[in-house]
């Protein structure tokens, strides 16, 4: 079948050196959901999580699906919100610790007879081994029928400051630190963490012009393009660490200073990156999803909250010298 719209994800990392099981709850639920299979998708849930007495959820890029009747409403959906008839599964990476499961995947969505692949990355968490309490779905809005470039922060941030470096290891805190020390990237530091066959890329917007970086003289070119914006106007602040000990996959959110939202018009949104380890420990693959760069598109009649709404949360006038530091009374 012709494939409409491609993406590199599969094409870059697939193969024998990431393995899938095929069991893991949060894959054989988006399996289900591509099949419509809507009991095999309820049952991978209960109608409250194992704690906390809140319901079970599906958070997905356009919507948050709480309980037994919003997850049966969200698989009952999925194929219509991406217009499509019909859709599959392909694994690509999984990463499974401290009590989550992640599979990085595309789905082939099969629309008026071509494919659609989008790349997304399904986050799992485990309440048991085989079931689930919630799952969260990443991938970029523009994948997604009129949807816009806003995702409400999914993690309500303890502190609004960057995350403490000291939860990361290896080459994944120094590449962290590098990039959000403040006031200044140092981007040298960032390029000894990496390989020097380090891919980045993999989840870019739908139809886009970007190609994924696979040289040093291209990783340069995209961190002294960040370095121009971060640390002084936006922070990425974790909110989960996934690590098996190859792969780190973080779920975070931006923190926004006053110069962030002023010069660049920036705002907190959640996104989600994986960080791999090659066999030397420096870091050979960095994959990002987020809405980063869209901002100016967002049409704030078309969203969940308003603009003042948005431009509220996780604001700061200014970040604190270092990383993961504040002020203690």
């Amino acid at each position: 079948m012709k494939i409409r719209y491609a993406c590199s994800l599969a094409k870059l990392y697939s193969g024998p050196h990431h393995p899938i099981l095929a069991t893991s709850p949060e894959l054989k639920f988006i399996h289900a959901v591509c099949n419509q299979d809507i009991e095999a998708a309820l049952e991978l849930f209960e109608e409250k999580k194992l704690f906390g007495d809140v319901p079970s959820a599906v958070d997905a890029p356009y919507g948050r699906f709480e309980g037994l009747a919003g997850i049966r409403s969200f698989t009952e959906g999925w194929l219509s919100t991406f217009g499509a008839q019909r859709a599959y599964v392909t694994p690509v990476i999984q990463t499974r610790a401290n009590g989550r499961a992640v599979t990085e995947l595309v789905i082939n969505f099969v629309v008026d007879g071509e494919i659609n692949q989008v790349p997304m990355f399904v986050v799992g968490d485990l309440r048991t081994q085989s079931t689930l309490d919630e799952v969260r779905l990443y991938c970029h809005h523009t994948y997604v029928p009129g949807l816009q470039a806003y995702r409400k922060p999914i993690f309500k941030s303890a502190h609004l400051e960057m995350g403490d470096p000291g939860l990361l290891t290896g080459a994944v805190r120094e590449y962290y630190e590098a990039l959000h020390w403040v006031p200044q990237v140092d981007v040298e530091r960032i390029l000894r963490s990496m390989s020097p066959n380090c891919v980045f890329g993999g989840y870019e917007p739908m139809g886009s012009v970007y190609k994924p970086a696979e040289t040093p003289q291209m990783l340069r070119k995209i961190f002294e393009s960040m370095a121009e914006y971060i640390p002084r106007c936006v922070g990425m602040r974790y909110e989960t660490i996934i690590d098996d000990g190859k792969t780190c996959v973080i779920e975070w959110v931006h923190i926004v200073s006053k110069a962030g939202q002023e010069e660049r018009n920036r705002i907190a949104l959640s996104g989600i990156s994986a960080y791999e380890r090659g066999e030397d420990g420096l870091l050979c693959s960095i994959r990002i999803s987020d809405y980063a760069g869209y901002e100016n598109t967002i049409d704030w009649t078309k969203t969940p909250v308003t603009k003042a709404q948005a431009q509220s949360i996780n604001y700061v006038n200014e970040f604190p010298p270092g990383v993961g530091r504040k002020s203690q009374s």
